[in-house]
């Protein structure tokens, strides 16, 4: 089609391999949108979960899996996970746990928010939670607690986040470490084995998880020397 010097050609088809590639383009951009709103909304849950519904072993084990898949250092896969449902275990876990977060709040002055006193109140209702476990022991210099922990930590957040995804609610606890010994008792941990975090979980009841208000990439890095933007 001629309108003076300007030719117009008609829109060509579009062939298999380019419908193709731009098929694959907007899959990958999805997938990233979906990535990126589960990292950015893996809020700690302690209100509006369903104390009633067991969380499934199906569920849990593909988490599990999930977190397995986790990048490690020189130790390899020495995690271990120990899901407790037990109810007088967990009233006695839920009785150290409320104990040691009072004390906290009292020692260090701060009050403590609603959610914490909510969890806290019902923690023993919780239909499961959710321990990791590195067999082994950080060293005493700090290089070396860096790098044991740098290989079991990494699993547990990529459990929360398999979690999150599944709408599972939890929320990262570590203060049972504070009494690990009366843990490791209550539970049959063996000598050698080292206790990190605990995440309390349950299926959440209409909990709206979204991104928290944090400063923004710019107000807290630098590039290639400290204090410089």
């Amino acid at each position: 089609m001629h309108f003076g010097c300007i030719t117009l050609k008609a829109p060509r088809e579009l062939n298999h391999i380019e419908l193709w590639f731009i098929g694959l383009w907007f899959i990958e951009h999805e997938i990233t949108e979906r990535v990126e709103h589960v990292l950015s909304t893996a809020r700690s849950v302690r209100k509006k979960l369903d104390f009633t519904r067991p969380v499934s072993r199906e569920d849990l084990e593909a988490c599990i899996n999930v977190a397995v898949q986790a990048p490690t250092g020189l130790t390899g896969e020495n995690w271990r996970f120990l899901v407790v449902t037990d109810p007088e275990t967990k009233k006695q876990i839920a009785e150290i746990y409320c104990d040691v977060l009072v004390q906290i709040g009292e020692t260090r002055g701060v009050t403590l928010k609603p959610t914490h006193n909510a969890l806290m109140a019902r923690l023993h209702e919780i239909p499961c939670m959710v321990f990791v476990f590195a067999i082994g022991e950080p060293t005493e210099d700090v290089s070396g607690q860096v790098g044991f922990f740098g290989s079991i930590l990494p699993a547990a957040w990529s459990l929360m986040l398999a979690m999150r995804a599944r709408g599972i609610g939890t929320t990262w606890t570590s203060l049972l470490t504070s009494r690990k010994d009366e843990i490791a008792k209550i539970l049959n941990i063996p000598e050698g084995v080292t206790q990190t975090v605990m995440l309390p979980a349950a299926y959440t009841l209409g909990a709206r998880l979204k991104p928290a208000d944090r400063k923004p990439a710019e107000e807290v890095t630098f590039w290639n020397k400290w204090g410089e933007s």
